[in-house]
């Protein structure tokens, strides 16, 4: 049995997020497996190192199959690429020892937030980013960004239907990057809950429009109710960046993603 990693890059705007579902729902992790397993000749089965919202995009998404069938790397490459919708490409694949698992060996997930803030909505960026007509704070919105860096309880910043046991999650940085008319919010964590970036991503948008101060981040936390949170920010926006591995399983280093997306920190 040979163990196989891939990083996928794809646009979700078609799909009904990651993960497999019922039957008739169009989703990313099944429509792969369709194109690896005809390469295969054998059903396939993905494990992915995260699991993202209908709509949601990724440059990097990290995912790995086991599979009795030999096949040089490109012919793996090259053939599911063939056979994978234009939204979805496999952009490498790799050897891996049977010791490492795109979920449980990933040490944290990294995710950015494209906003476009402009009087007028833009067209080739269609469900690319998320558009914001209103001016912004941007000042005030880098300073609320801080806020969510550290060990906290995200209670407040998850959706009713996640299903993980606990919600504190470690945030190692969060920031707000400003790009002309672009704001790209920059987050990595050991962890992510159930719509907890584009939750995150509402709260800086209303602190954004001076709805609220930047305190306002503790009050919510203290809470500890999805209630006290506002708005869910759009799917459109969202990318999963990468997942960070131990260095002994050697994972090709990939670009964060087109300039708009992979803006200078």
């Amino acid at each position: 049995m040979q163990r196989l990693a891939v990083g996928i890059e794809f646009n979700g705007a078609n799909y009904r997020g990651w993960q497999t579902q019922q039957s008739g729902v169009i989703c990313l992790q099944e429509t792969i497996e369709q194109a690896l397993s005809k390469v295969a000749n054998e059903p396939i089965q993905l494990q992915g190192a995260g699991r993202t919202d209908a709509g949601v995009h990724a440059t990097n998404m990290v995912a790995h199959f086991d599979t009795q069938a030999k096949r040089p790397l490109d012919g793996w490459l090259l053939g599911s690429n063939s056979l994978l919708p234009k939204d979805i490409s496999i952009q490498w694949i790799q050897d891996m020892d049977q010791e490492f698992h795109a979920r449980f060996k990933a040490k944290s997930r990294r995710y950015r937030y494209v906003v476009y803030n402009n009087r007028v909505r833009p067209a080739l960026l269609h469900k690319q980013v998320t558009h914001i007509h209103a001016p912004l704070n941007v000042k005030k919105m880098i300073l609320a960004a801080s806020k969510f860096e550290g060990t906290h309880n995200f209670e407040s910043f998850r959706a009713a239907a996640c299903q993980s046991n606990q919600p504190v999650r470690s945030v190692s940085h969060c920031r707000l990057i400003q790009h002309g008319a672009y704001l790209v919010l920059d987050i990595q964590a050991d962890g992510f809950l159930h719509h907890m970036v584009r939750n995150i991503m509402g709260c800086l948008l209303e602190i954004g429009q001076d709805m609220y101060d930047i305190d306002h981040i503790d009050t919510i936390f203290a809470a500890e109710d999805r209630q006290a949170a506002g708005v869910t920010a759009p799917p459109d926006g969202l990318y999963f960046i990468y997942a960070d591995y131990p260095d002994q399983f050697k994972l090709p280093k990939m670009p964060l993603g087109p300039h708009w997306l992979n803006m200078p920190e």
